[in-house]
């Protein structure tokens, strides 16, 4: 059961006299008629509470030959039958209980309990709303019973009219999260966000929700938007710094930009994708303002455990795009450590900006290790073959260009550079005619390859 009343026994005596209960006074605050149905309905409560719920309802029986018309009666009995989980008389007897007596929640609820435990939830969806009518709260056993039954859109419309009135609830918020997880309510929860926001400029929780379901939706402009937004309305929050970063950067105020950033990285609050975003930006700036590079370094830090994006690598691609290789050494060499020495990827475009940076030793070394570790991999023969040339150790080049050669297949670019090579490790060894011969080849191959 998900909400449950706190029964109260409570017994007024008025001698003389029969006793009227009021209509919302909990069902166990009773009057006795008579003393055979005082006695009677006491040997109830006490056989109940040591679970002879036999002896109980048989007491109750001679309760209601008593008073045919004691809701009092009927519920206890709806209890015991319930607690025997004889489910069809529990159901009859509190039924006969709001017969008696339409206006006691109390009643109600023991339908309601039967028909939880029975899973009978559209009757536990009918009795909740009349219950609903006694007590609003009641409403979050509702929202349940709409999770339970899949019905989320109702679910959801319910669960922003409690936080509107009662403020939010852990429970709520769960409910909330596994509804928009399903894209087709991220549209409605989104009006809804707007409409919050205007009625409560100054609540920052809005905000973060919103931006949350533009960023999930890949719609990161309009999460910006949201978060500039934010700023001027709770200058001290998180996610107003997101705002505030693009505001500094675009006026080349460094210090200030920086300072922003730390705080949106170092934030458990804030979504992935924005701080990716966050740190690009940053990147981009530093390429135009290199003095700050060291800041970049300790940014990049912040993602050291991050499943979804190896940035360092990504930092150093952008620095080989624009051709400084010696920081994109620097990142890929930063990525392999922190991450997996051996990716492919990564080692294959270290050894390209090794290449061009003419780091020939470097170079070698991690080709031939990688060979140990590929042995299958022509490119790492290649570079191999490449660095050893130009560290002019031609009997080594000679050896593992023509071990690697093996390995090429259908690419006629790596081929015919395999044979250039082999052409230049013949020429260190002075040995003209072959020299020519893999030339000629490196160029029958280029000739084919257009």
């Amino acid at each position: 059961m998900i909400q449950k009343g706190v029964i109260v026994i409570l017994f007024f005596v008025l001698l003389g006299n029969p006793i009227s209960v009021m209509a919302q006074t909990e069902p166990e605050d009773i009057a006795m008629a008579t003393d055979e149905y005082q006695d009677a309905f006491y040997e109830s409560l006490k056989q109940k509470g040591i679970e002879n719920y036999d002896k109980a309802i048989a007491s109750l029986d001679k309760c209601v030959k008593l008073k045919p018309n004691d809701a009092v009666a009927y519920f206890e009995l709806g209890k015991n039958y319930l607690s025997l989980k004889d489910y069809r008389n529990a159901q009859d007897s509190f039924e006969k209980a709001t017969q008696l007596d339409p206006k006691n929640k109390w009643y109600w609820l023991g339908i309601y309990d039967v028909s939880y435990e029975t899973k009978n939830y559209p009757l536990a969806i009918e009795t909740i709303q009349k219950i609903i009518a006694f007590d609003e709260e009641y409403k979050d056993d509702l929202i349940s019973l709409y999770m339970i039954t899949n019905q989320f859109d109702k679910a959801l419309v319910t669960i922003n009219e409690m936080n509107d009135k009662f403020g939010k609830s852990e429970d709520r918020d769960r409910y909330k999260m596994q509804i928009l997880s399903q894209g087709k309510y991220q549209n409605a929860e989104i009006t809804n966000l707007i409409d919050q926001i205007k009625k409560s400029p100054k609540e920052e929780s809005n905000y973060i929700n919103l931006i949350f379901l533009y960023s999930k939706a890949e719609e990161t402009d309009k999460a910006l938007e949201v978060a500039k937004q934010l700023a001027k309305e709770v200058p001290t929050s998180e996610w107003a710094q997101v705002s505030l970063f693009k505001v500094y950067i675009d006026a080349n105020q460094a210090d200030k930009a920086i300072k922003a950033m730390n705080v949106i990285l170092s934030s458990s609050k804030i979504d992935s994708k924005i701080k990716h975003r966050t740190l690009n930006e940053f990147l981009i700036f530093v390429n135009k303002n290199p003095q700050y590079a060291p800041d970049l370094e300790k940014a990049i830090a912040y993602f050291d455990n991050d499943k979804e994006i190896d940035v360092a690598k990504e930092v150093g691609k952008f620095y080989h795009s624009k051709g400084q290789f010696e920081n994109a050494i620097k990142y890929y060499e930063k990525d392999l450590k922190s991450n997996s020495d051996t990716d492919r990827e990564t080692n294959l475009l270290l050894l390209e900006a090794y290449t061009q940076a003419k780091q020939f030793e470097p170079m070698t070394k991690r080709a031939m290790n990688m060979i140990e570790i590929y042995p299958s991999q022509p490119q790492f023969y290649y570079y191999a073959g490449l660095g050893n040339n130009q560290l002019q150790q031609f009997k080594n080049a000679k050896t593992v260009l023509e071990m690697g050669l093996d390995y090429v297949v259908d690419d006629k670019a790596l081929e015919a550079n395999f044979n250039i090579q082999l052409g230049e490790a013949y020429n260190g060894l002075g040995d003209a005619k072959k020299k020519e011969e893999y030339f000629l080849k490196a160029n029958e191959l280029l000739k084919k390859k257009k």
